[in-house]
């Protein structure tokens, strides 16, 4: 009877059909998810002059959202490594997707943010999930671009709501934008019957012959009889998911990687919130303030991929550090003017290293932890940076208030990013789950090729 490795199965299979599809349907649902996290900032100019609302209530009402998106990410993450991703993702995709819908129907202010409160849930819970499932089934030359390629779909989302901001509210009011984010509810049950669940999960809850026609799926050489037994290879035994965090000299890692998350998410939702109204600020129109918020999301996007696959190259560490410090060079800068076309290159830079870098370092933790604790480290890392999140929207109304000089408020959002690249440079790439992986395989005289380039 022989033994079937799963993980080395999938990091050495050629992308096909199989990934394409994954690819597709993840990039939908996190198009939607970048869609619902930035649609408020579209709208939030009108909301202040239809409801009598000031800068500090506004902030609050952004930081309600991601409230629940704190709790979302770390119970839905930590659920996940025990039901399944699949249907946590499914289950994620319908809270955000209805309760966003339902914005669109709120009526004043505290209906409004009860809505956003539950759908944070969903997006708290969607992205750590789909970015753990993409690692699970990605091969290993190219995890980091999947899912950055996939991650580009929340920047997308991003630029398009402040295009349909332009394009539709001002007819159909900002009601409509909010409306367009129930599509996905749609598409419910295709993607749950198109999703593959976790191979580490399959393997631990007994569904070998659904493991092994996935593996069929990925690499359509793997042939198997029906009796052969699973080596998942190494694994976390922890029965609590958080505590394998913090085992095998892990602690270190964990709390910077928290310390990035927070900082970077802190930057992402204050520019996501305020860039509209902060450029407004400074003198241009509403319809010129939504397009530095699609320019954003488009340096977010050229960013990503790019330095996605300089880090497959690299090394994530070694990208990731002089990108977080060259975002806060760029914000610094924005805030202290200059020609039209430079405020563009200097706004689409400081999208490439907040909104990008955040998309990349999720890549770089989904493969720093191993697989049975994924979607919890994600989750984690994500509850954690949403409360750098819920300061950004508060932060950016909060001096919005105290009426700073321009150049002061760019230079505050720009500190974090100093201190996300300080956090991840102190990360020791040696407790990687890839780097314990080939220690231990060196130990035993298990590395040999084609299993050395699994491990490299």
């Amino acid at each position: 009877m022989g033994k079937i490795n799963a993980a080395d199965i999938i990091a050495n299979s050629k992308f096909n059909r199989f990934h394409f599809g994954l690819l597709a349907w993840c990039f939908f649902i996190i198009l939607f998810d970048g869609y619902d996290l930035v649609v408020y900032g579209t709208a939030v100019p009108v909301l202040i002059k239809e409801w009598g609302l000031d800068t500090v209530q506004a902030g609050a009402m952004g930081s309600y959202g991601l409230f629940g998106m704190m709790f979302g990410a770390i119970f839905f993450g930590i659920l996940a490594d025990r039901i399944g991703r699949k249907k946590v993702t499914v289950i994620s995709l319908f809270l955000f997707s209805f309760f966003t819908l339902l914005c669109g129907f709120a009526t004043n202010p505290t209906s409004f943010s009860i809505y956003r409160v539950l759908a944070g849930l969903g997006l708290g819970g969607i992205m750590p999930n789909i970015i753990a499932l993409l690692t699970d089934y990605s091969p290993k030359k190219m995890r980091s671009m999947a899912v950055s390629i996939v991650l580009c779909g929340y920047s997308v989302g991003g630029m398009l709501a402040p295009i349909l901001g332009i394009v539709i509210m001002p007819t159909l009011g900002w009601e409509s934008i909010f409306w367009f984010a129930g599509i996905p509810l749609l598409f419910l049950p295709i993607i749950y019957k198109r999703l593959p669940e976790s191979a580490v999960f399959l393997a631990r809850t007994g569904r070998k012959e659904e493991l092994f026609k996935n593996l069929q799926k990925v690499d359509p050489t793997f042939t198997y009889q029906g009796n052969e037994q699973l080596d998942l290879g190494q694994e976390d035994e922890s029965k609590v998911p958080v505590v394998g965090l913090f085992k095998e000299k892990r602690a270190l890692s964990t709390v910077m990687f928290w310390v990035a998350f927070f900082s970077c998410l802190l930057m992402v939702y204050g520019l996501n919130t305020w860039l509209p109204k902060l450029m407004i600020e400074a003198g241009y129109g509403l319809n010129s303030s939504l397009g530095f918020l699609v320019t954003l999301q488009g340096g977010a996007i050229v960013g990503t991929i790019i330095i996605a696959k300089l880090c497959d190259k690299y090394g994530s560490k070694k990208m990731l550090v002089p990108m977080y410090a060259s975002g806060a060079v760029a914000l610094t800068l924005l805030g202290l003017g200059g020609s039209t076309l430079y405020i563009y290159v200097l706004v689409a830079i400081a999208g490439a290293a907040t909104i990008g870098a955040q998309n990349i370092v999720q890549a770089y933790v989904s493969q720093y932890y191993p697989p049975t604790i994924r979607s919890t480290a994600l989750g984690m890392a994500s509850g954690i940076g949403r409360m750098g999140g819920m300061m950004g929207p508060l932060l950016g109304g909060f001096l919005l208030s105290i009426t700073l000089p321009i150049e002061m408020n760019f230079i505050i959002f720009a500190i974090p990013g100093l201190i996300a690249a300080i956090a991840l440079w102190i990360v020791p790439d040696k407790r990687s789950y890839l780097s314990v992986v080939r220690e231990s395989r060196e130990k035993e005289g298990k590395i040999d090729s084609p299993l050395k380039e699994v491990v490299e």
